[in-house]
């Protein structure tokens, strides 16, 4: 069996204080057939090793954008992408995104050759031990038993979870996901938050989150980056690592989505005012 995980962990102490990812003054700007529109405006930011980031902001504000240029997609127009030193110039596979929509599972191939799918592919791993590797990762996201089963037979919430078990089987540095679980109902909603966070602490990857939601971004991140309404620029940063999902409905969760809130839509706060807002760890952008 494959060792489950390859990459630094939170208490690796040796590779934690560098930053995993780093972006650095990145504009990103499309193309319509009227004009340029500039999706994010000199954004920068660093993940750590084994952080669970959030990107969040209203719809509009590049968030989306900036994950595709943070896995190769799209090139910036300004400043500079960096993985563990290295500029990102073009896909790979120490970058694996998982997307929105579910349905992008071969509907021909098993959930096990789903899984394996990626990793012989890219010739990682012999058949046999992509076979193993998939069933490894199948077994942490509790789908063991449908190895075989085909995808027109799951749930929405099952095929959200062989996107994640066939993601972290290719061991990327970081993984990408961009609001992978919008499109389905709360209560499933709810229950993917819960196991992507089991299955974080279990394995401790390295998270790059999209989100659109304010309290999905203080349940899953321990660290949130808040870009403004379109063009995207960096309103603050914020830690969050004291919020999960038993904190749902409490007082302290309630003032902090208010809080955040207004950090992201009050565009006439005054930095005096913001600072009132009384966060404990939060750095402010003007």
């Amino acid at each position: 069996m494959n060792a489950p995980w390859q990459g630094p962990t939170a208490s690796d102490s040796t590779t934690a204080a560098q930053a995993l990812l780093a972006v650095d003054q990145v504009s990103l700007e499309y193309r319509t057939p009227q004009r340029v529109v500039r999706a994010t405006h000199q954004v920068s930011f660093e993940v750590d090793p084994a952080d669970r980031f959030v990107l969040l902001g209203p719809s509009g504000c590049g968030k989306s954008t900036l994950l595709k240029a943070v896995a190769g997609f799209i090139p910036p127009c300004e400043g500079e992408i960096r993985l563990q030193g290295r500029r990102v110039s073009q896909p790979g596979p120490d970058r694996i995104v998982v997307f929105q929509e579910f349905d992008q599972l071969p509907p021909w191939k098993t959930v096990k050759q789903n899984v394996m799918f990626p990793l012989l592919a890219s010739r990682t791993l012999s058949r046999r031990e992509a076979e193993e590797r998939a069933l490894h990762y199948l077994d942490k996201v509790g789908l063991a038993a449908f190895a075989d089963a085909y995808p027109h037979t799951l749930s929405g919430g099952m095929k959200a979870r062989v996107a994640i078990a066939r993601a972290l089987a290719m061991q990327p540095k970081i993984l990408l996901m961009d609001e992978p679980f919008a499109a389905l109902d709360a209560l499933t909603r709810r229950k993917m938050q819960e196991e992507l966070l089991l299955l974080w602490e279990e394995v401790r990857f390295t998270l790059l989150f999209v989100t659109h939601s304010i309290e999905e971004a203080l349940v899953v991140g321990n660290r949130i980056l808040l870009l403004s309404p379109h063009p995207g620029r960096v309103r603050a940063e914020i830690h969050s690592h004291q919020y999960d999902l038993q904190s749902l409905g409490g007082v302290a969760f309630q003032q902090t989505a208010r809080r955040i809130h207004r950090l992201l839509f009050d565009e006439g706060q005054s930095p005096e005012t913001e600072r009132e807002l009384d966060f404990t760890d939060i750095r402010i952008a003007y």
